[in-house]
């Protein structure tokens, strides 16, 4: 395809990667903006900023994040990537996520984590089967906006692991590419993921008919 991926330098590419991250999401409001400088301090402090060309060194993706600590143990959290919507089913997304693991590991991280819409199915297939991550903590209206309920992952930057373990299932109605989108089933599914999180990891999402089924493993003995 000839996509390069690669830290972004300087001025001109910061904002780039500032402009593409609005546009993606379809920010208006200023105060949901990356600023340039922001991106500068986290490039020379142990984050990682990224971007993907294209072979006319259009900047079509773009990802950043930054070390953190929880319980002592140091991750790297990558707190968003974002592809052009022309690039979008090219692989692109899995090409920065493997350039973030690098700059990860690099800082001495075991593990990387960042967040996701967990009714979502084509963003959960992605994060839990395509790479390999782990859903380990359910985040009710994380951003305190009373629509942002969110799954914390851990990705595994070492290797595989063999676990035993039992797997629960819980299903829910779906649409295309939304679990649970009627208010009613969506109280149901919330609720029942918050259960389920205080006793497993969330590690596989599936859509099946029209059902989405969420697989939980619990460590075993």
């Amino acid at each position: 395809m000839g996509i390069v991926v690669r830290d972004l330098a300087g001025l001109g590419e910061w904002s780039a990667a500032s402009a593409l991250y609005r546009r993606v999401f379809g920010y208006d409001h200023p105060e949901f903006g990356i600023s340039p400088r922001l991106l500068a301090a986290l490039r020379e402090n142990s984050g990682s900023v990224l971007g993907a060309f294209d072979p006319a060194g259009e900047l079509i993706g773009f990802c950043y994040g930054f070390s953190a600590v929880d319980g002592g143990e140091l991750y790297h959290y990558s707190q968003a990537a974002v592809v052009a919507a022309g690039a979008q089913g090219l692989g692109v997304g899995r090409r920065l996520k493997q350039a973030q693991a690098e700059t990860a590991r690099a800082t001495g991280a075991r593990t990387m984590r960042w967040t996701f819409d967990p009714y979502a199915l084509r963003n959960a297939h992605f994060n839990l089967s395509v790479l390999g991550a782990t859903a380990i903590r359910f985040l009710p209206d994380y951003y305190d906006d009373g629509t942002s309920d969110r799954l914390l992952v851990s990705w595994d930057l070492t290797g595989p692991h063999a676990v035993k373990h039992e797997c629960v299932t819980v299903t829910a109605p779906a649409g295309e590419h939304i679990a649970a989108p009627g208010p009613a089933d969506r109280a149901v599914l919330r609720r029942e993921l918050a259960e389920q999180f205080a006793l497993g990891r969330l590690v596989r999402v599936e859509r099946r008919d029209e059902h989405a089924v969420y697989t939980f493993e619990r460590d075993t003995p």
